[in-house]
């Protein structure tokens, strides 16, 4: 990936999420040495990045840790379609973190994935901090194709928290 590829994409991602849901630039950047990170990117017809999906593959189950559309783009879509072909290529769990479900957005944004065939879980979940003086967000832990149970939960979280967050079992 070239340096104004990924400028863009993270250009969507500053016009998508808030500051407590996405590292530095710098930080952002880093992940792509890590053989786990992924990064799936949809194109319009003049070849310009519109969307795009980061994920971390393990070998128990995916994590999707971003998914965003280019705001002129959304609505048409194309956040589906990637999220779908995604999904169609996965034999694994997919889990993905969403905001509590307080606000009409949030609630849309679980609608989203629940269309997609994405159950919201029950458990208590924290995102650790992304960046230095941040505090942790509460959210919840969704799962394709079906629940988690108790136990999952568990061991996915702590290799979320190990390999996404580095965060040490002291932190935990």
């Amino acid at each position: 990936m070239n340096d104004r590829e990924f400028d863009k994409i993270y250009a969507i991602m500053e016009a998508s999420f808030p500051e407590n849901e996405r590292r530095t630039y710098a930080g952002q950047k880093e992940l792509l040495a890590d053989p786990h990170y992924r990064l799936m990117t949809e194109t319009d017809d003049n070849n310009q990045m519109i969307a795009f999906l980061a994920a971390w593959e393990f070998p128990l189950f995916r994590f999707v840790e971003h998914i965003a559309v280019d705001p002129a783009t959304r609505g048409s879509g194309v956040g589906g379609k990637l999220m779908t072909a995604y999904i169609q290529e996965s034999l694994k769990p997919i889990l993905l973190e969403v905001e509590l479900p307080d606000t009409d957005l949030a609630q849309r944004r679980i609608g989203f994935y629940e269309r997609l065939g994405f159950q919201l879980n029950p458990f208590e979940y924290v995102q650790p901090p992304l960046r230095t003086g941040q505090s942790e967000l509460p959210l919840k832990m969704m799962s394709y194709p079906q629940m988690l149970t108790e136990e999952e939960f568990g061991l996915f979280k702590g290799i979320l928290y190990t390999n996404v967050y580095k965060v040490t079992g002291a932190q935990r």
